[in-house]
C-alpha cells in the first residue's frame, strides 16, 4: 500500500522500537506539556533506549537552544545530549546559510535558539532593520514576552525587499494552561503587514527532515508526534513512517477527518506504543475490525460495534483504529466528513 493511498493504520508484528532504528520525537504534546513530562513518557523512552533504539528530539519550537532542551529533558529523567536535539532554528539557519554569503547579517525576530543556530552557521544575528548589508530576516517563536515592535522591525526590512525566513508556521503551541498562539500566528502578523511569503524550514517542510537525517544518520526512522499538520505531514513529505500519539493537540475526531498526507502509519494512546507491536486492522464483510471492535459506514454515519465476548477487555484505541480504517476508506483521497459523534462517545478516549 502506498503512503498516498493509506486507508487504515498499519500493523507491525515487531515492537516499533525494534522495527525502527531511530525515533524522531516531537517534544510539546509528546514528551512533555507545559514543562512537565507526559504520563509514561520517561519510562517508555528509557526502555526503548535500553533496547537499542536511538532517540532524537525534533521540535519546531525555535525558542530554546539544544543545550537548554537537553538540560530540561535531563531534569525530567530523560538523559539527553545536546546533539540529540534538532530544532527548527537549526533547519532555518542552514537554509539561510545556503542562500547568503558567509558572515552575513540576519535580523532575528525570536529567541536565543535562533541566535545560537545562526552563529553555528557563521552568520551574524542583529536586532535592527537598519543594519547596513542586512541579508535576511528570520522569524521564530519568541515566547509570550516577544514585543510587538519586533514584528514592525521585520516588516520594515521585508518591505524593502530583504528575504524573509520562518522557522515554522505552527499556529498554536501547547502549554501548562492550555493551547496558545504559536509562531505561525506571529508570522501571519508580518504577512499581513508586508504581503510577502516566507521560506519555511520547520515541519512539515523538507528542510527540517533533511536537517534531522543529517544530524542523526537515521537509516530507518520513525516520526513520533501529536500533530497531523506538522509531525505526520512532515513524515509523509519525507517518505518515512509515523506514529501519532493522542497526548497532544490531535483528538480522535480530527484524526478521522484526516486527508491522506495527515494519516499516520500507526496510532497509539501515548509513548508506550513504541514498546509494542501494532495490531492488524482487517476488512471483514464490509466492516473494519481491530481487537474486539468493528466499524463501518452506514448512511454517512460511522458505527462502532463490540464483540460481546470481548467487550470487557476491548481496547478503546483498537476501536479508534477500526474507525480510522472505515473513515479513511470512505474518504479515499479526500478528507472525511462523516458523523462520528456516537461512535467516539463509546470509546471514551
Amino acid at each position: 500500500m502506498t503512503r498516498q493511498s493509506r486507508t487504515s493504520p498499519a500493523a507491525s508484528e515487531r515492537s516499533l522500537h525494534q522495527a525502527y532504528d531511530t525515533a524522531l520525537l516531537d517534544l510539546d504534546g509528546v514528551v512533555y506539556a507545559g514543562g512537565a513530562a507526559i504520563a509514561h513518557a520517561v519510562d517508555s523512552l528509557a526502555a526503548a533506549r535500553a533496547d537499542g533504539m536511538h532517540l532524537a528530539y525534533v521540535t519546531n519550537n525555535a525558542l530554546r537552544t539544544p543545550d537548554a532542551v537537553a538540560q530540561h529533558l535531563g531534569e525530567l529523567g530523560i538523559p539527553t545530549e545536546a546533539g540529540e536535539v534538532i530544532t527548527s532554528a537549526q533547519a532555518v539557519a542552514r537554509l539561510i546559510s545556503e542562500q547568503v554569503a558567509p558572515g552575513s547579517k540576519v535580523l532575528v525576530i525570536g529567541g536565543e535558539g535562533l541566535r545560537v543556530a545562526l552563529r553555528e552557521r557563521g552568520l551574524e544575528p542583529v536586532d535592527s532593520a537598519d543594519e547596513e548589508g542586512l541579508a535576511a530576516v528570520v522569524q521564530g517563536y519568541g515566547g509570550p514576552g516577544l514585543e510587538w515592535a519586533r514584528f514592525a522591525e521585520a516588516a520594515y526590512a521585508i518591505n524593502r525587499g530583504v528575504p524573509w525566513f520562518a522557522s515554522n508556521t505552527d499556529l498554536t503551541i501547547p502549554g501548562a494552561r492550555g493551547i496558545g498562539p504559536g509562531n505561525g500566528a506571529a508570522v501571519e502578523v508580518v504577512r499581513i503587514a508586508t504581503g510577502a511569503e516566507p521560506q519555511v524550514a520547520g515541519k512539515p517542510q523538507t528542510p527540517m527532515h533533511r536537517e534531522t537525517v543529517l544530524r542523526t544518520g537515521a537509516k530507518r526512522p520513525l516520526v513520533v508526534g501529536d500533530r497531523l499538520d506538522t509531525d505526520i505531514e512532515g513524515a509523509f513529505n519525507g517518505e518515512v513512517d509515523s506514529l501519532l500519539v493522542l497526548t497532544g493537540v490531535t483528538d480522535a475526531a480530527r484524526l478521522l477527518r484526516a486527508e491522506p498526507r495527515h494519516r499516520p502509519t500507526y496510532v497509539d494512546r501515548d509513548l508506550r506504543g513504541l514498546l509494542t507491536g501494532q495490531p492488524e486492522v482487517r476488512e471483514e464483510d464490509g466492516a473494519w475490525a481491530c481487537g474486539g471492535w468493528s466499524a463501518l459506514v452506514k448512511d454517512g454515519v460511522l458505527e462502532l460495534r463490540t464483540e460481546p465476548a470481548r467487550a470487557a477487555d476491548a481496547d478503546p484505541v483498537d476501536g479508534l483504529r477500526a474507525l480510522c480504517a472505515a473513515a479513511w476508506s470512505e474518504a479515499g483521497d479526500g478528507a472525511g466528513a462523516l458523523d462520528a459523534e456516537k461512535a467516539l462517545a463509546r470509546l471514551e478516549l
